[in-house]
């Protein structure tokens, strides 16, 4: 039998949802210059916002 292949699996399994977002060049740059700080993906960096944003939702 041949070994699997494709990227493995990270962590919890993702949905099927894609969104697009459009930036401006300047927040596009400040978003890959956080990114590269802290050594996380663009897409990871966008999700952890979202949880920020929901979670400063729910203690109000």
């Amino acid at each position: 039998m041949s070994p699997r292949t494709g990227r493995p699996k990270i962590g919890k399994e993702k949905l099927d949802v894609d969104v697009k977002v459009r930036f401006d060049k300047e927040t596009n740059e400040k978003l890959i210059q956080y990114c590269k700080e802290h050594g996380i993906t663009r897409t990871e960096a966008i999700r952890q916002g979202v949880h920020l944003l929901i979670s400063a939702g729910e203690k109000k």
